[in-house]
């Protein structure tokens, strides 16, 4: 049987670490001169998990799940609007199970070529990740295979969670942490990580708000599901399981950031890094770029540039 871990806690992520330590990359923490990126005269640490196995950070939950559940024999399933699918799809070819990925139509051309390469059985149907869910949850009631959810599982939130194990290891002197939220289970396993022992910085698209929007209700709500990170930032609505974590340990005042202040920070980490970071991988970077995010004088701050998968470069130019 898989072995068992606890829950999203901090001993329940520094246990799904050992688990996935051998299948996930640690990826590098560098050293930024912020004044480069137009932000001021101030340190700035780059968490660089777009260098992931899968081009995302979502291959830690997607092994977290696969490693510590039992597969039954029609394989897992999941729903995505694109990084979730490609993780799940990668994960599975390393492990040898069988994986069927469901995507909404606004999913990336390059996600959609890599769950087709890592051998899914992928299907592509409907405007928006909340009809990829309800697909998959039909596939799912068909056929008997398990359920690997993008952000609003504990298995999940706990893989994720590992990318605060190694920030704080290799940072442990830093304020605050920038986080690009969509469904919440990056956000909400850090969070669980640091409980508090660091400020951590919610970013959404201003297209969509759903974390902000929650956090305003007091419970996870419908929110719009626009902007060019749609197709890894605009789910219906946050994670209910994330939500009570987010509101113990992720500060409250959402920064929301325009798809020019996307654009601006993928140029600006092509221009200053050479690195290629999808709209929702340089999102929280958008923040501090753009404003939306403003630190005190003498913040220590980090940022996490979460995902590399698109096509916005053409290296035959």
């Amino acid at each position: 049987m898989p072995p068992a871990i606890a829950s999203v806690s901090r001993d329940g992520i520094a246990a799904a670490y050992e688990i996935i330590r051998p299948h996930v990359r640690r990826t590098p923490l560098v050293n930024a001169d912020a004044a480069d990126f137009g932000a001021g005269a101030r340190p700035l640490r780059l968490k660089l998990e777009l260098l992931q196995h899968s081009g995302s950070f979502k291959a830690r939950g997607a092994f977290c799940n696969l490693l510590t559940r039992k597969t039954p024999e029609a394989g897992v399933v999941a729903a995505s609007g694109g990084n979730h699918g490609v993780a799940v799809s990668f994960a599975a070819q390393r492990l040898g199970k069988r994986a069927t990925i469901f995507v909404p139509t606004i999913a990336s051309p390059s996600k959609i070529a890599l769950i087709k390469r890592y051998g899914a059985d992928l299907h592509v149907g409907g405007d928006r990740y909340a009809d990829a869910l309800a697909a998959s949850e039909r596939h799912i009631a068909e056929s008997g295979a398990m359920a690997v959810h993008a952000y609003d599982q504990a298995e999940t939130m706990l893989g994720q969670g590992t990318v605060g194990l190694e920030i704080e290891q290799d940072a442990p002197d830093i304020d605050t942490l920038l986080v690009s939220v969509g469904g919440g289970g990056l956000i909400g396993g850090i969070a669980a990580w640091y409980e508090g022992r660091v400020k951590v910085v919610a970013v959404e698209s201003d297209g969509a708000p759903t974390l902000r929007d929650a956090f305003a209700a007091g419970r996870p709500v419908d929110a719009p599901a626009g902007g060019i990170a749609a197709d890894s930032l605009a789910p219906k609505r946050v994670g209910e399981q994330m939500f009570p974590i987010a509101q113990k340990f992720v500060a409250p005042e959402v920064a929301l950031v325009s798809d020019d202040d996307i654009r601006n920070a993928q140029e600006a980490l092509w221009a200053n890094l050479r690195i290629v970071a999808e709209p929702g991988g340089a999102a929280a970077l958008a923040a501090l770029l753009g404003g939306a995010y403003r630190p005190k004088q003498g913040e220590r701050v980090a940022v996490l540039i979460c995902g590399a998968n698109t096509t916005a470069v053409n290296f035959a130019a």
